[in-house]
């Protein structure tokens, strides 16, 4: 991956950066380079473009943001195609550049509360006699799993369950976005029983206003669940 190179870009070589990401962007759209095969070496680029090696680079930065290309060191950049999750991943990097790990991550927390109550709540609203048993099957599983390493993937999946509901690909991804980091930044915990049983407890009321048709009380439940648990997060990092 490309790096060190954004501090050497005035505003004007700036402007060409967008000039020549638009226009190797332009030919990736068109076919004219193939998703997997090399871009243009940067020498070629740089005398094509009449610019300098630090704004090419800045272009590849800017291609990659946008899903167009695959920078890995070591390689020459390669053109890719778009997806929802290469996008997602390359947004979330660069919020946590940005705000840094820890604001980014209350932010996150605060955008993924959002969601989950708002999923929660239609939920409520809209769920099948299907998807409510799919729910009810992750809870049960969310149940088993108290106590043990696998709880952390039950309570995610339990909370997947009901924002499918809401049938939108993008939130999901979004939800599954936010678990992964959760997963990957979660503190050691003590009293791993007791911790579980008071989130499966709470899994448990969400569940019930859910089936009751209590978009409202699922709603909000859901938001003093993620609260309480984000909570239960800071304190144990700060215990560490």
């Amino acid at each position: 991956m490309i790096q060190g190179t954004t501090d050497m870009v005035t505003p004007k070589s700036k402007g060409v950066a967008m000039e020549v990401a638009a226009a190797l962007e332009a030919r990736i759209q068109a076919g004219l380079i193939v998703p997997g095969d090399p871009l243009p070496t940067e020498r070629a680029l740089c005398e094509e473009f009449a610019t300098s090696r630090p704004t090419v680079r800045e272009a590849l930065l800017m291609l990659q943001g946008r899903g167009y290309v695959s920078l890995e060191a070591g390689h020459r950049p390669r053109a890719t195609k778009p997806t929802l999750d290469g996008i997602l991943t390359s947004a979330f990097s660069h919020i946590a550049n940005l705000l840094g790990n820890a604001e980014s991550g209350a932010h996150l927390e605060q955008l993924r509360q959002f969601i989950e109550a708002a999923a929660a709540r239609i939920a409520a609203d809209k769920a099948t006699s299907v998807q409510l048993h799919q729910i009810r099957a992750a809870l049960e599983h969310n149940e088993r799993s108290i106590g043990t390493d696998r709880f952390a993937q039950s309570d995610i999946a339990f909370h997947r369950a009901i924002v499918a509901i809401v049938g939108n690909p993008i939130i999901l991804k979004l939800h599954d976005k936010f678990a992964s980091a959760m997963l990957a930044n979660r503190p050691g915990r003590a009293n791993h029983d007791r911790a579980d049983t008071t989130s499966y407890e709470e899994h448990r009321a969400i569940y019930d206003a859910i089936v009751a048709g209590d978009a409202m009380r699922a709603a909000e439940l859901t938001d003093l669940h993620l609260m309480r648990s984000y909570r239960a997060r800071l304190a144990g990092v700060s215990t560490t």
